[in-house]
């Protein structure tokens, strides 16, 4: 498959309501999409990078300085690539996770419309349809939180994860537990707002019957983890600190996780999220998938993702309405507290190109002969 050109594509959309974690508030999602273009057929991507650099050190310009002047110009040299073959041309530049992710995924897309084959199928998934759960932000007041909970409850949600941080974190997952009940899968994630010297503070949640505490220390702290996974009861769930399936099964081996929680872009595409998965059901650890504000086009790929066997716990692939008044694809939808898996070529959806147009800010175009 020669590749022709590849596009960038900035767009801004703005969020339904403030989202708020320990890192900080969002209000609006900038976003940068991929469009590649080979002789065969064309791939879309979304890269998860955040505005500016506080879930990882990576943002949205950045990653796309580093795609323009360093990642594409790598894999569009290669002759007749697959997708292997454009993973490892990547590896030896270091870091850049999610932009190595936007561009592998684009990639695979095209080679699997070329194909006639979906994500789900090719990534080995095992349903048509996974169990949606929702995150729900800090709030500036328990009532409030009270009321957005049980508004996404009454949308079919399955599972509720709130975000928490020091002075917000007993008292509303009492709230939450009080109101709705033990029935209630509920998780907390911290974001790595803790240190292990808060113990005390965080086996104050063991009452509450959590599903799991995730990311509660810094993500360079595996050995904390460990240490704080052994004074609460809470299962610990590692988020930030899973760069890689390497990294996965030294934090299972060092008892630092329980649940291990994969997000593509952070541990640089699908191909690794594939791995990760298979180390941790080698191990007997579940997992599931997280969000990062996705559009259709990255949540596309992770309800792919979400179909495998090893993910028995429900992800944060919830309906498109949770996040944007209109999405830059057909919206997703919640049935009976699931999610269909598209069953498409590639990623089995594309944006809109009307709504697309209307939300773009910017666009590039880089042909692959330079």
């Amino acid at each position: 498959m020669k590749i022709e050109g590849l596009e960038l594509r900035w767009a801004s959309l703005p969020l339904v309501g403030t989202f708020r974690t320990s890192f900080g508030s969002e209000t609006t999602r900038d976003l940068l999409l991929l469009r590649l273009v080979t002789d065969r057929a064309e791939g879309w991507s979304e890269c998860v990078a955040m505005t500016a650099p506080v879930y990882s050190p990576e943002y949205v310009d950045a990653a796309a300085h580093v795609i323009e002047h360093v990642l594409f110009p790598e894999i569009a040299a290669l002759s007749d690539p697959d997708v292997h073959a454009v993973s490892r041309a990547m590896q030896r530049f270091h870091g850049h996770q999610m932009a190595k992710a936007a561009l592998e995924t684009a990639f695979l897309d095209a080679e699997l419309r070329s194909l006639d084959l979906s994500l789900a199928r090719y990534l080995g998934g095992a349903v048509d349809r996974v169990a949606s759960g929702v995150s729900v932000g800090i709030m500036d007041s328990v009532p409030q939180l009270l009321d957005a909970v049980g508004g996404y409850l009454d949308q079919g949600y399955v599972r509720i994860k709130l975000k928490i941080e020091p002075g917000w974190d007993v008292e509303p997952v009492r709230a939450v537990r009080e109101r709705f009940g033990d029935d209630v899968p509920l998780q907390v994630d911290a974001n790595t707002a803790y240190t292990v010297g808060d113990a005390r503070q965080l086996a104050k949640l063991d009452p509450f019957d959590l599903l799991l505490i995730e990311q509660p220390l810094p993500e360079d702290d595996l050995l904390g983890h460990a240490r704080l996974a052994r004074q609460i009861r809470t299962p610990v769930c590692l988020d930030e600190s899973i760069t890689s399936a390497k990294v996965a099964a030294d934090a299972i081996s060092l008892g630092a996780c329980a649940i291990v929680n994969i997000k593509p872009g952070r541990v640089g595409g699908y191909l690794e999220s594939r791995r990760v998965h298979d180390v941790c059901q080698a191990h007997g650890v579940p997992v599931w998938c997280g969000g990062m504000l996705e559009t259709g086009v990255g949540r596309a790929a992770n309800l792919a993702l979400a179909s495998l066997p090893g993910f028995t716990l429900p992800g944060d692939t919830s309906a498109s309405d949770r996040y944007f008044h209109r999405d830059v694809t057909e919206p997703f939808t919640i049935e009976n507290g699931h999610v269909r898996v598209p069953t498409g070529p590639g990623i089995g959806i594309t944006p809109v190109p009307e709504i697309l147009h209307e939300l773009t800010t910017d666009t590039r175009w880089l042909p692959a002969n330079g």
